[in-house]
């Protein structure tokens, strides 16, 4: 991506009527003040947005916050998706209290640059703008902005404007590029009604990129609505790209189901939390700890909500302190892990602390628990060691479910399975992937399901291979259990004949009751021949009880003596090759065979020959074609 292409957005912070919504106005010559109120009063409320061009040409999005103490919900609404931020300072006035609350914000927002913008300095001498600009620096030691630039402007006069420009193209284009690969995601921080058009929204576009017929998904409520126009700036656009102010007109949306919070993204990608673990750290100016469960407002993204602190190794989490929590909340949102949030307390509201999200969708955790606390820190370590700890708690996953739990793109999630592949931390079956350690879990289950079944079925070959599939959870697709098991029988720990899974070597044992019993069962299905029964009444001429019928049945088919038809008939092997022969024969002169005449062929009763016939169908030796069938797939002499 080139510099040219390059979309980035820039915020305002500080105190109330300290001019930052001038200064923006002086950038850009477009007045963010857009509602009657805010010009009445003079002061802004809302959020408000505007396009900035560059001196090189590119444009970037301005959003501009409210300063007062009553509207901090609104700015951290906005504030969240910056990439840089103008920290404005009055120069008559100097820090006043929401330039500490807003500094503390954008620090616990992690806002990657900022530049420091003294205002007003056309009302001031230079002398006191030194020693306010001193005074400010001291603010901002120890944050972010320690080092930061600053610009003395004038917005009324001009002065510095020039300067502050070219500081600001500076800034950003040493910023990396929004990824525009991963799924898109959208907060919306406005919506409203166009008479004709319908539903509008708006927001920065986070992620990914977003054009015109897209399919995309409001998360709440979670409705699929077509992407009918977009505009970028006021201008229509075909393709919005991550890094730029968006307004979409959404078909068949109800505003009335809309509210700020709510994000647009790619569909399917995206769930509703109601739980989210976390990383929250405290202020050290907070003004009591938090205890555990104590009610707070969380502001993540354009979202509000009221949460619940489960702090999940203490009961208290004092001011300046950090810890591992989770919250409960009370109206489900879209999280991502990686995303930082505000917490403010819940009466009086003043910010209170922030951190970062770990577990966008968690189980409920016990608290004081070492082995969760454990957990928490590796998913906490780092991209690699979360898609490990998480595919540990999934027990499988697809690599699109690995990126929706991450919040990383699909060239970020591949190039880690990539690598941890590599270091044996992972397997992948198919397009499934799990840890090593579950790999090995599931290898070792299969064979301990099989030496219990040989332990309880000795008589049998092996145990069905259906029946050892099912041992495997049910989310593991059948082409991880095949890979599995071929994996083991090439290392030689299973071996497979037909249906049968064993282990090497193993050969059925009888006892001498069960020899007896398959002996008769045996001699009386070749004495009748053709004029077999069902199962039921075969068990009876044999004298074999009825307990004992499937293992004996399984057993005389798999080692040959017998040949299933289905569940109820059964030939003897020498009659069944008689059966064969004589179809063989038949279709050597005539092409086509009805059942009357094959029951003749063979001597058997009506029953027995449908069952047989039926299974030739199976195999496909033969067609059936109305009343009659035809040769198919005949096997060969001698097969």
């Amino acid at each position: 991506m080139t510099d040219a292409t390059r979309f980035h957005i820039i915020g305002t912070a500080g105190h109330v009527d300290h001019g930052k919504t001038v200064l923006i106005n002086t950038l850009t010559g477009v007045n963010t003040d857009r509602l009657k109120e805010e010009k009445a009063r003079g002061i802004s409320i809302d959020l408000g947005f505007a396009p900035f061009k560059l001196p090189d040409g590119s444009v970037a999005g301005v959003i501009d916050v409210p300063g007062h103490e009553r509207f901090i919900h609104n700015m951290l609404a906005g504030i969240g998706g910056i990439d840089l931020v103008l920290l404005v300072v009055d120069v008559n006035e100097g820090v006043m209290p929401q330039t500490r609350e807003h500094l503390q914000i954008l620090e616990l927002l992690k806002i990657p640059r900022g530049i420091l913008v003294l205002t007003k300095c056309d009302l001031a001498e230079e002398d006191w703008i030194d020693i306010v600009e001193e005074e400010v620096r001291e603010t901002l030691a120890g944050t972010f902005m320690a080092d930061a630039p600053c610009c003395r402007v004038s917005s009324t006069q001009g002065t510095g404007i020039p300067e502050l420009k070219a500081q600001i193209q500076e800034i950003l284009q040493k910023l990396p590029p929004r990824d525009e690969d991963g799924p898109a995601r959208l907060p919306i921080d406005r919506h409203f009604t166009v008479s004709g058009f319908g539903t509008i929204i708006t927001g920065t576009l986070l992620s990914g990129r977003i054009k015109v017929g897209d399919t995309v998904e409001v998360l709440p409520p979670g409705e699929a609505v077509r992407v009918r126009e977009i505009q970028v700036h006021g201008q229509k656009a075909e393709v919005a790209h991550a890094g730029q102010r968006v307004a979409l007109n959404l078909a068949g949306l109800e505003r009335a189901n809309l509210e700020r919070g709510a994000i647009v993204g790619t569909a399917g990608f995206y769930g509703l939390a109601e739980r989210i673990d976390a990383r929250l750290t405290l202020l050290p100016e907070a003004p009591r700890a938090v205890k555990f469960r104590d009610p707070i407002h969380l502001h993540l993204g354009t979202a509000k909500v009221t949460a619940r602190v489960v702090l999940l190794d203490r009961d208290e989490l004092e001011p300046g302190e950090s810890a591992l929590v989770q919250f409960h909340l009370d109206s489900p949102l879209v999280a991502h892990r990686q995303d930082r949030f505000i917490v403010r307390s819940y009466s009086p509201m003043t910010t209170i602390g922030g951190g970062q999200i770990i577990d966008p969708a968690p189980k409920k955790h016990r608290r004081f628990r070492p082995e969760v606390m454990q957990a928490l820190e590796d998913l906490e370590s780092g991209e690699s060691s979360f898609l490990v700890q998480k595919l540990a708690e999934l027990g499988c996953a697809k690599a699109r479910e690995l990126e929706q739990a991450s919040g990383l793109g699909r060239d970020r999630v591949t190039s880690h399975l990539d690598s941890l592949l590599t270091s044996g931390q992972v397997r992948r079956f198919g397009d499934q992937w799990v840890t090593g350690e579950t790999a090995r879990s599931w290898e070792r289950l299969l064979g301990e399901v099989i030496d219990a079944f040989h332990r309880d079925n000795a008589l049998l070959p092996g145990i069905p291979h259906a029946t050892l599939k099912a041992a495997l959870p049910a989310k593991a697709a059948p082409k991880t259990f095949e890979q599995i098991l071929e994996e083991q029988i090439q290392a030689g720990h299973l071996e497979q004949h037909k249906e049968w899974i064993a282990r090497p070597g193993f050969e059925p044992s009888p006892t001498a009751e069960q020899k007896r019993w398959l002996e008769k069962l045996e001699g009386v299905y070749r004495e009748t021949g053709f004029q077999a029964k069902g199962r039921v009444d075969m068990l009876a001429m044999a004298g074999t009880p009825d307990d004992q019928a499937e293992r004996l049945f399984t057993y005389l088919f798999a080692v040959g003596s017998l040949v299933r038809l289905n569940d109820d008939s059964y030939l003897h092997s020498a009659t069944y090759a008689k059966a064969l022969a004589s179809l063989k024969k038949h279709f050597t002169g005539k092409e086509t065979l009805t059942l009357a005449e094959f029951r003749d062929l063979v001597g058997s009763a009506r029953k027995q020959t449908q069952a047989l016939l039926e299974h030739f169908d199976g195999l496909k030796y033969t067609m059936r074609k109305g009343d009659e069938r035809v040769a198919w797939q005949m096997p060969k002499t001698g097969d």
